[in-house]
């Protein structure tokens, strides 16, 4: 079985990293209690609110992120039963394929460089697809896993994982 797995909000922690950010700069405690259905980019002021472009944008913001609870783990644990690829749509984001590719390095070293796939549109022939983003699931023909994330609280049309150890119970 082959599987792709997402980075950002799966594997990395980009909103823990826009949130410190936003205090820092702004002196403002943002509200981690996040509406569901809504973009984090939709709980700063409207003055505000394209800030989190400028911080994903920036050279380095991708390269000391969090890796979310359990996935170093749960990824390894996949990896050695299954094909895994890491797929990210990291084109949309110039400065992030260094960061990205070096992230991944420290933090799953067991992924090779083949299996690491940067890309625009997520047409991947894989089984099964883990991502946050509903929008590539569109066209995929395997098992879409929906990784929980406050933007895609409200849809309920997916197969849905809120956490790693429900991946690997799902996948194991």
């Amino acid at each position: 079985m082959r599987i792709a797995i997402d980075m950002d909000e799966v594997l990395a922690d980009p909103i823990k990293k826009f949130i410190k950010l936003y205090n820092r700069d702004y002196g403002v405690s943002l509200d981690t209690v996040l509406i569901p259905g809504n973009e984090i980019y939709q709980h700063v002021p409207e003055a505000v609110k394209d800030k989190w472009f400028d911080y994903i944008n920036e050279p380095g913001f991708f390269r000391d992120l969090e890796p979310l609870e359990g996935s170093v783990s749960a990824v390894r644990a996949l990896h050695e039963k299954y094909e895994v690829y890491i797929v990210s749509a990291a084109m949309e984001f110039r400065n992030s394929l260094i960061d990205k590719y070096d992230w991944l390095n420290e933090h799953f070293p067991f992924i090779g460089w083949k299996n690491i796939i940067f890309c625009g549109n997520k047409i991947v022939d894989v089984d099964v697809m883990i991502d946050d983003r509903a929008k590539n699931f569109v066209g995929f023909k395997g098992r879409k896993l929906l990784f929980t994330s406050p933007h895609n609280l409200l849809l309920t049309e997916y197969e849905r994982v809120n956490n790693w150890r429900e991946v690997l119970e799902k996948l194991l």
